[in-house]
């Protein structure tokens, strides 16, 4: 589907009065949100937990089945839609950054497997693990719809709990991460890439705000992820443009301009460099 422009959400999606942490049943879900059935972007993370459904989530143009047993991630800034049958049943449970990281100094957010950049973003359970992960989620449910005292530190540490559950069921064979002082900088890196690519194109913007040498950080992106800082910044700008030119109808040269292009021209040629196709090319064969 595409639009006019690409909605940006924030949890006020839900109401007033979600702020940092909402969740809500699946059945008729589209009813009272219909806004989920375009394709948008939000600034918070959302866990689709599905007991039974017909339909489908795009993410990032990543199709996915809903199928029973199947928990889905999507993360912030990514764009996704769903198309989801009003009789569904099953729990959507969705937090901000800010919310989860009150329960601790460090944000561990990145040391999840399943909410890293290339991770597959769901996973399907069994009937052992779906039980235990249902049973969680109720623990959740009635905090949530009770509000008791002390109410956020509590769902904060059931999220925190249902969180490491996760990450148990999806990466079962994997020791618990130790990320580096390293690695918590490049991470850092790739938020701020997230956050200021429209403005900020050159690795020494980047090495500026984490206090570093431009030759450090390029070492460091290097040896943690096999790319250069430089190529992780214009990875950033080529995924933009292509939501843009799959979710919205606007021209080329609306795209380049809202991607900091100082004209079209160079967007064209920088495009077709990273994706071996033109922006034109590009729509046409992935609509």
């Amino acid at each position: 589907m595409q639009t006019g422009y690409l909605t940006v959400c924030n949890m006020g999606l839900f109401g007033d009065n979600a702020v940092s942490f909402w969740m809500e049943d699946l059945t008729g879900i589209l009813e009272r949100f219909p806004l989920l059935e375009c394709p948008h972007k939000q600034d918070f993370f959302a866990i689709y937990s599905v007991e039974q459904a017909e339909g489908d989530i795009y993410i990032d143009n990543q199709k996915i089945k809903l199928e029973p047993q199947k928990v889905i991630v999507v993360r912030p800034r990514c764009i996704s839609n769903i198309n989801i049958n009003k009789a569904a049943k099953g729990k959507l449970i969705c937090f901000t950054e800010d919310f989860f990281s009150l329960r601790y100094n460090n944000n561990i957010l990145h040391h999840f497997s399943f909410l890293e950049r290339e991770a597959l973003p769901y996973i399907r359970l069994n009937d052992t693990q779906i039980a235990r992960w249902e049973t969680l989620q109720l623990f959740v449910d009635s905090e949530f719809k009770t509000k008791g005292k002390e109410t956020g530190k509590v769902l904060r540490s059931y999220l925190n709990i249902l969180l490491f559950e996760l990450e148990r069921l999806y990466n079962p064979l994997g020791t618990p991460k130790e990320h580096s002082l390293r690695q918590e900088k490049i991470q850092l890196f790739q938020k701020l890439i997230d956050q200021n690519f429209k403005e900020k194109k050159l690795p020494s913007d980047y090495a500026a705000i984490l206090n570093v040498s431009p030759n450090y950080l390029n070492k460091m992106c290097k040896e943690e992820t096999g790319l250069t800082a430089g190529d992780l910044i214009r990875k950033q700008i080529v995924l933009e443009a292509q939501r843009l030119l799959l979710y919205t109808t606007d021209t080329i040269n609306e795209i380049a301009d809202k991607l900091g292009f100082e004209n079209v021209s160079y967007f064209v040629t920088f495009f077709k460099k990273q994706a071996n196709v033109t922006p034109e090319q590009f729509r046409r064969t992935e609509k």
